[in-house]
């Protein structure tokens, strides 16, 4: 209830919220004020002018404390309250989720001093004064007023966390996912051991305090030592298991969290409460076979796929739909197959088929193209889609005359091959039906630059391509002209070219661009 109270206090003051919080958080010193001084008033019997006295004097030291750390925190906030005005580059956005969650333990590191040394210390000294005490009850006064401020302290801390969170919900919503959380804040397990115990400390103090008989003296200090030190041990054990019980399931958590972001999905949190840390560990245990059932398909995608295809596919900017694309297209096939396979059984062709594309896959990885689709003993490759390259036709001319070196030169002992290149626009997008889906290219230049592979068994050379490809080519890389041919499927001739030289500064090491 209190929680939805700060959610739409948030929503209806925006950044006047902090610091409106802030000083309304600030009011329950007072509360802890006059519960301490009415304590010690009571168990030395004070009048009510003393009361009264000693009252004025710890409200004056309380306001103004409150007021210099009021002070010194709202200097801060500005980051925080420009965010909530609207300004959130990253930057800012981290910025503010620093502030406010580093905000509770901030004020306690460098306000601790000020109610000790403004507060606790003068208010003592007036106490021993006004209530005409002997000068060593200055002590137990003094250690009282310390046991009060640090269950105040525990208190500003607590609230002012309650209160902030609306506040670190709404920036959590434009964080970054890779924000360091640093180590802003108390532990868990310290908060556990400091505000379990200070809380029966407070209980035993009260307790020695209204079972005394009002005659004041030196026992107070030895029964507020006996109060608070049987109430700390007997408190102590408890709050030790209790934050064994809760922070060891939170550790198995963290570890099973750093074995995820290494990319260890065999990794299982053990499952050790039945209670909501239990089920939070059964549920991290689901989503990490969920993970990891993602991660199986994803490397199947790499296997049955070209894996920049399958990272395409799997990023945000996949869309099904089809676009129209500038491409180059590299066709190859084994020459003299037919009767190859006819001499041959079956596990010397399948296996003749794999050492070739094993050779050949890497090349046109290496130039940033991508296999469309394995045809029997050939393979469709595509350079510029997805990824927007707009050296496509020379990426695709390299790759066929590295192929033609890997394969056709020298003692490969692999099947030998003709490549045939053509550039144009094609379609991408998902082709299939029926809840089968590939990743393809169609369109005119396709089946031209498989026609054009066919020639080459007629020219003898090992790699032709097209005059779309020619113009788009680098002056740099040398060619052959072959003529013009007729191809199968088309009326008009195509004029043919090969390549001459290319020399090592022309090979393309390295995969620049972007998906598209």
């Amino acid at each position: 209830m209190l929680q939805r109270l700060f959610t739409w206090l948030y929503g209806r003051l925006g950044a006047f919220y902090p610091p409106a919080f802030l000083v309304f958080e600030l009011q329950s010193a007072w509360f802890v004020l006059v519960g301490t001084i009415g304590l010690f008033a009571l168990y030395y019997d004070a009048s009510a002018s003393e009361f009264l006295l000693l009252l004025a004097i710890g409200a004056g030291l309380s306001a103004a404390t409150m007021a210099v750390a009021l002070l010194r925190t709202l200097r801060n906030m500005g980051p925080l309250r420009a965010w909530i005005n609207g300004a959130r580059d990253p930057a800012q956005t981290a910025e503010a989720w620093q502030i406010a969650a580093n905000m509770p333990l901030l004020r306690i590191r460098r306000d601790l001093w000020l109610p000790i040394f403004c507060v606790a210390l003068p208010g003592s000294v007036a106490g021993v004064v006004i209530l005409g005490l002997h000068p060593l009850a200055f002590a137990p006064l003094f250690a009282g007023s310390l046991v009060a401020l640090g269950y105040s302290g525990i208190l500003h801390y607590l609230y002012l966390e309650a209160g902030l969170r609306p506040v670190l919900v709404d920036i959590s919503r434009e964080l970054p996912p890779l924000l360091q959380v640093g180590r802003g804040a108390i532990p868990l397990r310290y908060k556990l051991l400091a505000a379990l115990p200070m809380i029966n400390v407070i209980t035993g103090l009260t307790a020695a305090v209204l079972s005394a008989n009002g005659d004041g003296g030196a026992d107070f200090g030895i029964e507020v030592l006996l109060a608070t030190g049987v109430a700390f041990a007997i408190s102590l054990e408890l709050s030790v298991m209790l934050t064994k019980s809760l922070m060891r399931p939170i550790e198995d958590l963290g570890k099973g969290m750093v074995a995820v972001r290494e990319g260890r999905y065999d990794h299982a949190v053990p499952v050790t409460t039945a209670d909501e840390l239990g089920e939070l560990s059964a549920a991290f245990n689901q989503m990490v076979a969920g993970l990891a059932e993602r991660e199986r398909l994803r490397e199947a995608f790499g296997t049955y796929l070209d894996r920049e295809v399958a990272e395409f596919i799997l990023s945000d900017g996949f869309s099904p739909e089809g676009f129209e694309v500038d491409v180059s297209i590299l066709f190859c096939d084994v020459r003299d197959f037919t009767r190859f396979a006819a001499e041959a059984d079956a596990q010397e062709v399948v296996s003749s088929l794999n050492s070739l594309f094993e050779a050949i896959v890497p090349v046109i990885a290496r130039n940033g193209g991508h296999v469309d689709k394995f045809v029997g003993d050939g393979l469709l490759a595509v350079f510029g889609a997805p990824e927007n390259f707009p050296d496509h036709a020379d990426r695709a001319v390299l790759c066929a005359v590295e192929m033609a070196e890997v394969v056709n030169h020298g003692d490969s002992g692999l099947l030998p091959i003709g490549i045939g290149v053509n550039s144009g626009p094609v379609v991408a997008g998902s082709i299939g039906g029926g809840g089968r889906l590939n990743y393809s290219v169609i369109g005119d230049p396709v089946n031209v630059a498989s026609r054009v592979e066919s020639v080459t068994r007629e020219s003898g050379d090992d790699v032709l391509f097209t005059k779309a490809t020619r113009d788009l080519l680098s002056h740099t890389i040398e060619v052959t002209p072959r003529g013009e041919h007729e191809i199968r499927g088309r009326d008009e001739r195509v004029e043919l070219f090969a390549p001459t030289v290319v020399t090592r500064e022309h090979r393309v090491t390295e995969v620049p661009g972007g998906l598209l």
